[in-house]
């Protein structure tokens, strides 16, 4: 693994958090024209054709695994991008979007849970507080300050089927610390696409009534050009960074950035022309003081301890 300095990591993180945050308000240019499970298949697509043309022009053999590697990798591959995308999609048809973004801000929570379960290791007072905070100002976010929609909150069909797409989505950033160890970026990241496209097109086959190449041709410049922008960047860029992330950080301290992603679609939405609200802008400041909480104990740990006990 190739130096990289702490500085890079978290931004290389941040540019990831942003795409995927801006998948959702980019995404409504294109979904009243287009199937939900077409823009899944294009977007995985999309990424494909992007990594391999990467690996071709880095020139970067394949590297040789064992068929115990490259069963673990199809199988967190296949719930962690297929399974992940399909249960989301299919939930948030059954649920309210506020009930979807509400289950998934507990990613962070569950993957570092899962991190600690994993390394018999409890988690710090530092990390069970920026835990909370992050969740309490993407709440906030989601919300806009109204905690009547927590009061009114009712599980349903599509909200358990979201849990268990946030609980693989958990699964598969926790195990991906442990394969990035031994596979780069660009080729784990090209079998998490085509397990995902793969899958997509498995289950729309089964259903049937779904057509990419016809939704796609039909779709305007702009609509084209915001499918593009979602493999791009909302897939390619997303993925290959938040994977950097976790190889380098861990995968509880990367998935803690998750918490950007409600702010991230919403200052997407602010540049889109879209209004956002002053409980939503102060949301997202809690969320950024959750994030910042674990440096800023390091950094006054050292001082605290410079300083002579006084009698």
């Amino acid at each position: 693994m190739s130096r990289q300095s702490p500085f890079v990591t978290i931004l290389l993180l941040l540019i990831s958090i942003f795409c995927w945050g801006s998948v959702f308000p980019v995404s409504k240019l294109v979904l009243d024209q287009m199937s939900q499970n077409s823009l899944v298949v294009w977007r995985f697509s999309i990424a494909a054709l992007c990594l391999v043309a990467c690996l071709l022009v880095k020139r970067e053999r394949w590297p040789m695994l064992s068929f115990k590697q490259y069963a673990w990798l199809l199988f967190i591959s296949l719930i962690g991008v297929g399974g992940f995308n399909l249960l989301l999609f299919t939930g948030v048809k059954h649920t309210a979007a506020t009930n979807g973004a509400l289950v998934m801000a507990l990613s962070p929570l569950v993957t570092a849970l899962m991190v600690a379960a994993l390394s018999r290791k409890w988690l710090s007072r530092t990390q069970a507080l920026s835990l909370s905070i992050g969740l309490a100002g993407v709440l906030l976010v989601i919300t806009k300050g109204s905690w009547q929609t927590l009061a009114q909150f009712q599980f349903n069909q599509g909200d358990l089927t979201i849990i268990i797409a946030m609980l693989l989505w958990s699964a598969y950033t926790t195990a991906s610390q442990k394969v990035t160890g031994w596979l780069p970026l660009l080729p784990f990241t090209l079998v998490s696409m085509l397990a995902g496209d793969a899958f997509i097109l498995a289950f729309n086959s089964i259903q049937g009534g779904i057509h990419p190449v016809t939704e796609l041709l039909q779709l305007p410049l702009q609509g084209i050009m915001a499918v593009i922008y979602i493999g791009v960047f909302g897939t390619v860029v997303g993925y290959v960074f938040f994977l950097n992330a976790v190889q380098r950080l861990g995968s509880a301290p990367a998935a803690l950035f998750f918490n950007l992603i409600p702010v991230c679609a919403a200052l997407t939405a602010i540049i889109m022309g879209q209004t956002v609200t002053p409980v939503q802008i102060s949301g997202m400041a809690i969320v950024l003081c959750g994030l910042m909480l674990p440096q800023l104990m390091k950094l006054l740990r050292p001082r605290t301890a410079e300083q002579p006990c006084q009698s």
